[in-house]
């Protein structure tokens, strides 16, 4: 009997238990979906949101959207690192200066050779697909290669500029998988030749310190 009761006991506090975690997690739920309807509705609403009027600027952001593809994106972020991850590591006052130099300079030494990189693949290989996705005009008789100019032309009819982001998107997507091995084969060692050209001599204590804080 005594057994019956203490196995009763034991799904009864289950089965309280289980009730409780239910009622929270619909209580959790009717939460989020009010904070996610009310999100929606203020991103719906076009009075709670600025519009770009000025004919200038509109032309502006399209022409960037158009004619700016991955390859000057990345020049673009890697301008504005140079411009503020230094100066994060030079406000770091819980190392001493000579750590700090160390790590201004390998943060210097990364974000120049990511860029650089990054640039120059992206860069080639949408020139790599531009010429593979020749237009019937843009191929001379004399060609080269003729056959494979046409390759990777979209079947579908598109504009010139539909085209352009098209180039610009395959290249990118070549590039993604070219960088998975550039970044061992390429950035790497630059990042560590460009280290020491920067930091000069430093203490060995310093290097061991920055490098075991920027592996983790």
């Amino acid at each position: 009997m005594s057994v019956f009761t203490y196995l009763g006991r034991n799904m009864a506090s289950v089965s309280l238990n289980s009730i409780g975690n239910f009622s929270f997690s619909r209580t959790y739920d009717k939460i989020g979906r009010k904070i996610t309807r009310a999100v929606l509705n203020s991103i719906g609403s076009r009075e709670h949101l600025p519009t770009v009027s000025n004919p200038k600027t509109i032309r502006a952001i399209d022409w960037i959207g158009k004619k700016l593809s991955s390859a000057e994106n990345r020049l673009i972020l890697g301008a504005s690192a140079l411009l503020s991850q230094p100066f994060i590591d030079a406000s770091n006052k819980e190392v001493d200066s000579e750590t700090r130099r160390y790590s201004i300079c390998r943060t210097v030494a990364k974000i120049i050779a990511g860029t650089l990189t990054g640039y120059t693949i992206r860069k080639l290989c949408i020139k790599s697909i531009d010429a593979f996705t020749k237009l019937p005009l843009e191929v001379k008789p004399d060609a080269k290669f003729k056959n494979l100019r046409q390759m990777l032309l979209p079947s579908i009819k598109c504009t010139t500029d539909e085209l352009s982001q098209y180039k610009n998107s395959l290249g990118t997507l070549l590039a993604l998988g070219v960088m998975v091995f550039t970044n061992f084969i390429i950035d790497a060692p630059l990042t560590k030749y460009l280290t020491n050209v920067f930091a000069g001599s430093s203490k060995p204590g310093a290097k061991k310190e920055v490098e075991n804080a920027k592996s983790k």
